[in-house]
């Protein structure tokens, strides 16, 4: 009875260790802790059923105090394991979670295991990944911040050393002075809105607009560089009204439509669209340039990114136009896209709020 005592005991150990296993493989934390109630329930309750047998049989306390330590036993040892198991998944999680408040961006936690720990490290991952974008944004901003406001400072700089070295008159560089300090007011003020746009405290107060005029000031304000360059410019659809910003709706289009017009080439056309949907008004400004490479609405809302490379930060603005256009819409309530037209040529459409 010895030898059949010790079997049980072995049997049970066995059952347990497998078992154990197998509570590793559910795929939810909520299932392994259902798992192992069920198993820390189900060994005592064989070992009393056994210790009852052998009772029966025996009359033997220390053959059924054996089996009954040797399950208990066996119960604790996959309880450890199982504990053991969670702990060193959340260990990882908490590790790399230090590793990324330690300035690590590059910290990632697993994502395998059961789906409640494979989700946070997703989310944990995810939350990283953003983070990582967002030091790396941050970086390009200075760094070509830097850039754009060292240009005009040093060409005021040498322009100032030339005239304290009687190389040149103040009135021969005076529109030049003038130039540079427009150049860097305007950086400066649009840098000011770039911080103001990732606080989040752009607000304005809406107003109920008709948006013709709007248009009609904004074609007027571009008419004579598109004559310059044989350009025409069209407006169709009709008198709409729309809850905004009229003044800021006006910097956006002016904007939009000088990006088109830089990119049509003569005798091309721009034209400016109002369309009503069923709770916006939308503002369409429809080009017949070269259109939009995927690369190109992917990132032309980005920050200082400018599709034509050879535009050096000495000529044109400082790249932050559409970056601006987009917080100044969205602060009102709509939205701005851009895409390639079948037909050749690009668009640049936002919505706003209608009056219902």
């Amino acid at each position: 009875m010895t030898i059949f005592a010790l079997a049980v005991a072995f049997g049970t150990l066995t059952a347990a260790l497998v078992a154990t296993f197998g509570l590793r493989l559910l795929p939810t934390v909520r299932l392994q802790l259902a798992g192992f109630a069920f198993l820390a329930v189900a060994l005592p309750l064989v070992a009393v059923l056994l210790s009852g047998w052998v009772m029966f049989h025996m009359g033997d306390d220390v053959k059924i105090l054996g089996v009954a330590a040797t399950s208990a036993a066996a119960a604790v040892g996959a309880a450890l394991v199982l504990g053991s198991s969670i702990v060193q998944r959340i260990e990882r999680l908490r590790g790399s979670s230090a590793a990324l408040a330690a300035g690590d961006l590059s910290s990632r936690a697993p994502d395998t295991g059961p789906r409640e720990l494979a989700d946070l490290g997703r989310a944990f991952n995810a939350m990283a990944e953003n983070l990582e974008q967002l030091f790396n944004a941050r970086r390009e901003l200075v760094a070509a911040a830097s850039h754009d406001l060292r240009t005009p400072i040093a060409s005021i700089t040498a322009m100032l050393e030339a005239i304290e070295d009687d190389l040149a008159t103040p009135k021969e560089y005076l529109p030049d002075l003038a130039d540079q300090t427009r150049r860097l007011s305007a950086l400066v003020e649009d840098l000011f809105d770039v911080a103001r746009i990732d606080a989040g405290v752009l607000a304005y107060e809406l107003q109920t607009v008709r948006l013709q005029p709007i248009v009609d000031s904004c074609l007027r304000t571009i008419a004579a560089q598109a004559r310059a360059k044989n350009v025409r410019l069209e407006q169709r659809g009709g008198d709409e009204q729309a809850r905004c910003a009229p003044l800021q709706v006006e910097r956006v289009l002016l904007n939009v439509l000088t990006n088109a017009l830089r990119h049509t080439p003569s005798d091309g056309t721009i034209a400016v669209v109002l369309d009503r949907e069923a709770q916006a008004v939308r503002i369409t400004v429809e080009d017949s340039g070269t259109g939009l490479t995927a690369e190109t609405m992917r990132r032309m809302f980005d920050r200082f990114w400018r599709a034509d490379p050879s535009r050096s930060r000495t000529t044109g603005a400082g790249g932050l136009g559409l970056t601006i256009a987009r917080g100044l819409i969205e602060s009102q309530g709509g939205s701005i896209t851009a895409h390639s037209n079948a037909w050749g040529g690009a668009s640049v459409s936002f919505t706003l709020p209608a009056v219902s």
